[in-house]
This record gives C-alpha cells, structure tokens and sequence, in this order.
C-alpha cells in the first residue's frame, strides 16, 4: 500500500533512550508523502534528560513534520469525532502506555489519539519500548496482541544479560509495519 496523502498520527511517549532512533524514522515515514500529525505525552514533551531537552526533541518534530504537537487530551480528543487519522503510531510505547491501553484509562494525549483511532476503527501500531516487557508488561503486551486494530511492530529483547526483561521494538520497521497494519496484516515475525 502507498502512505502517500495518508494521514498518520505519531505519538510519542517517555522512552527517551529511543528518541533519536524513533525521529529518524519519523523522517523516513514523512518521506512516503504521508501527512504526520506529532503528538506527545506530557513527560516526552517537557522532560530534559541527559538524552536531549524537550524543546529541541520537539523543535525537530515540528520542523519535520510542519505541523502543530498535539500535548493535551483536548487537543487529541477531536481526532475520534473529526475521523481524521488513517493510522497511529505509537512510538516508542512505554510500559505506562501499554498498562493504559490494556486497561482502557485515558488520561493522556497519547491514549486519548489511540481511543479516538480505535473508535473509528483505524490501526494502532505500537513500537514497544520498555525494560518490563518480559514481567510486568507481559500480560498487557499479550492483551493487546490479541485486540482488533492494534498491531506491534516487531520487537524483541535489547540486552538480555544486563536487562532481561527489557524489549525494544525495530524501529526501522515503522513504516512497513504501518503499511502492513492499513491492509490489516501483523508483520511477521512480531517476536525476533
């Protein structure tokens, strides 16, 4: 499927490590001529961390996205009504969010756009980034797996002996995966 004049959301939430990652591919999803709507949770927009400063992280996510960030509930709660996404990405997803869409809270921006992009029964593709994805996050990811319109991009363990528990997806994989998820297909293999 071409992703030329779709329009994705790209939400963004508090793994930091993976951020420089996770805008490189954010460049690469904007290059398929897809229109990109930012969005991102309180912490990943107004957090400093020894990875980068909010302001510069989201600086660049406007200047490659041309667009406004969506940082409020209000702000993401009209993408349900106005049915305006094709698709969401979330990226990277931390255990926090994951726990949050299993469960149905909405008390973010980012679980808002995933709540208003599964009521218009759209895809919502998770790039998973958590160093609990192999104990506390397990039941939520295996939840998840398991719900319509929600595909993973493929994910394994990212340092087995220092955090074994700890699973990062391949972000490299966002816009096939995205590509995928509009056809309604789970690229394969999700576990690598």
């Amino acid at each position: 499927m071409d992703l030329k004049d779709k329009k994705i959301g790209f939400a963004m939430t508090g793994s930091f490590c993976t951020f420089k990652k996770v805008i490189e591919e954010l460049k690469k999803l904007c290059n398929t001529g897809a229109e990109i709507f930012p969005i991102m949770s309180l912490p990943s927009s107004s957090f400093d961390t020894r990875f980068g400063s909010a302001d510069g992280f989201m600086t660049e996510i406007r200047n490659i996205t041309k667009k406004e960030i969506i940082t409020t509930i209000p702000g993401a709660e009209p993408i349900g009504p106005k049915n305006y996404l094709d698709a969401l990405v979330i990226s990277p997803c931390t255990g926090n969010t994951l726990a949050k869409l299993a469960l149905g809270i909405t008390d973010t921006p980012v679980v808002m756009a995933a709540k208003a992009t599964l009521r218009n029964k759209k895809p919502v593709i998770i790039a998973v980034s958590t160093n609990d994805g192999l104990s506390a996050s397990a039941k939520n990811i295996g939840l998840l797996l398991n719900t319509k319109n929600i595909y993973f991009v493929p994910f394994g363990q990212d340092d087995c002996i220092n955090k074994p528990t700890s699973i990062v997806a391949d972000m490299t994989k966002i816009t096939q995966t995205v590509t995928e998820a509009l056809s309604g297909i789970q690229l394969q293999p999700v576990i690598f």
